[in-house]
């Protein structure tokens, strides 16, 4: 693998880059480019290390007994009467947004789709290859200006992006846990985070801006109002930098993680001059949930399939504030069977919109992540109805938006949200009959737990390991417990290890020696092992994916 150091001339004083700098790269990897890079690394990274620090301090009181609470200290935050700066223009309207990885056809694709908002992603539906992250710039870069095209290899089919009106692109940077190994500066990789939205930032922000547009950016995977403070001053210097006023840039925060839930105000208040919105990121949140109190025995979910959105903590998080198989990839609910109806789902995702309205910016619904069922017409209109019941249900709520994760959806998602929102938004509708309810964002159901189930959660979990996305806690704390499934058996480390042992057998069955050879999937039946069977539950599962992806040289 090549590299290049400081002695090179292009590379600032103190950064190594440990990997091949391509033709085109350099374009990206500019010595001013990365001499911001550079500086807001030197200046914050210390402060993530110290966040992620807090956040295992937080967990060991978590394991200790503690349960996540309203804080005390920004009781005043709360309960003030302030809002967030004003929305811009151009970014009024986001009732439906399309979310996928940076390669270029699917940049493309998505600008083209007639969604409102794409959200290129360089975090969950990206793996962090060098590769991937670089090239991922040069697309959106390109995409920026106008000019991204592609032409297929093997079929010759070209794309490239319509005239008139495109969506607005809203990047998502890698969460603060992610690091970026390959970049180093003074001798200490370069948080993942502020790699994505330095390199965006530096090269878009003006042509965004000349565009009629401007600097918007998702952000995922924070668990504390503190992690938001950092973004909010990493965005001060990073305009103060390029000369670009102050509040500028616009940031909607994922409400992914139990302790955020717990924290709504507080984000929003953190980032109140940058502040877009908040987004109800559901399926990583019940995977936060599991991860979050996982040593409390009182609180092992049942059957995926069993959990709905009208569960109540799921309701209280919403109203307060990628498609293999059909599957989303959470890995935790099949063909996005909607947890939303069990009271905890609905706790959450209330208390979003609630929130949110009453301080003045946008409360996203959460992902459609299924695909349409090629062959069967029945099945395909089936899981379709799902998709229009569960927008039905976001809009009736007093969401201003949804996600979906394939095209094929946003004519449904777009109908039910014309229907339902003449206005570009619903901002207005405050939701003053939802009460931020401790007790219901921690309900936990009772409901069944079948050898089927586990199967499949197996199943999924080496499909999207395989391919860099997945998740297992269920499968975690059924072990951890000894939970007695429906049929009288006991899950035990044993059991689990033997079914993926099958599953896998099965799956090299179903793709053939010769692709089976060809994908990850020996490496993703050991990480499924190891989440599944460990001692202890993995924060994210990227964190050991990412060092099977470091050990490989990608």
């Amino acid at each position: 693998m090549g590299g290049a150091s400081s002695s090179e001339g292009a590379i600032p004083k103190g950064m190594e880059i440990l990997a091949e700098i391509k033709p085109g790269y350099e374009e990206i990897l500019s010595k001013d480019a990365l001499d911001f890079l550079a500086k807001l690394s030197r200046k914050y990274s210390g402060r993530v290390t110290q966040l992620l620090e807090r956040r295992r301090e937080q967990q060991a009181r978590f394991d200790a007994g503690e349960k996540p609470v309203f804080l005390p200290e920004t009781k005043k935050v709360r309960e003030g009467d302030w809002k967030v700066a004003p929305l811009p223009a151009d970014f009024q309207d986001r009732r439906v947004e399309i979310t996928g990885p940076t390669d270029r056809k699917m940049v493309i694709n998505a600008l083209n789709s007639g969604a409102n908002v794409y959200m290129p992603d360089f975090e969950d539906s990206n793996c962090p290859t060098w590769d991937n992250m670089v090239q991922g710039q040069i697309n959106l870069r390109d995409a920026v200006r106008g000019t991204v095209s592609y032409e297929d290899p093997n079929t010759g089919k070209k794309y490239a992006l319509k005239e008139g009106k495109r969506a607005i692109m809203v990047c998502r940077p890698r969460g603060w846990h992610l690091w970026e190994h390959h970049v180093l500066v003074d001798g200490q990789a370069v948080p993942g985070a502020i790699f994505d939205f330095a390199l965006y930032f530096f090269h878009n922000a003006k042509q965004l801006l000349a565009n009629g547009n401007g600097p918007y950016f998702y952000l995922p995977k924070m668990q504390s109002h503190l992690e938001c403070r950092l973004w909010n001053e990493i965005f001060v210097d990073a305009q103060k930098a390029l000369g670009i006023p102050n509040g500028t840039i616009k940031a909607t925060c994922l409400i992914e993680t139990l302790p955020a839930a717990f924290e709504m105000d507080e984000f929003i208040y953190e980032l109140r001059d940058h502040m877009a919105g908040l987004n109800c990121g559901r399926w990583d949140y019940m995977f936060s949930f599991i991860k979050t109190m996982r040593n409390d025995p009182n609180r092992v979910m049942p059957d995926r399939s069993f959990l709905t959105m009208e569960m109540p903590f799921m309701r209280a998080y919403t109203q307060v504030g990628r498609g293999l198989l059909g599957y989303c990839c959470c890995c935790y609910c099949v063909q996005c069977a909607f947890v939303m109806e069990m009271p905890f789902m609905r706790a959450y995702t209330q208390l979003v919109v609630k929130t949110c309205h009453k301080r003045g910016c946008f409360a996203m619904g959460g992902m459609s992540a299924v695909i349409p069922i090629k062959g069967d017409e029945a099945a395909n209109n089936a899981v379709m109805e799902k998709v229009r019941a569960d927008k039905l249900r976001e809009v009736k709520d007093g969401h201003d938006g949804t996600w979906v994760a394939h095209p094929a959806l946003i004519p449904i998602a777009k109908e039910v949200f014309d229907e339902h929102m003449k206005t570009p938004n619903q901002i207005d509708r405050q939701r003053d009959d939802v009460q931020p309810d401790a007790e219901a964002l921690l309900l936990v159901p009772e409901g069944p737990k079948t050898e089927a189930t586990l199967r499949n959660n197996i199943n999924v979990c080496i499909l999207y390991m395989a391919a860099w996305i997945g998740g297992t806690g269920c499968v975690w704390q059924w072990v951890r417990y000894g939970a007695k499934l429906d049929c009288g058996k006991t899950v035990t480390a044993e059991m689990v290890r033997q079914v993926i042992e099958e599953e896998v057998e099965a799956l090299q069955k179903q793709l053939g020696t010769e692709k089976f050879a060809a994908g990850e999937y020996l490496d993703a039946a050991f990480l499924t092992k190891l989440m599944c069977c460990g001692r202890e539950l993995h924060d994210f599962l990227t964190l050991p994916a990412q060092d099977i992806i470091i050990a490989m040289g990608k």
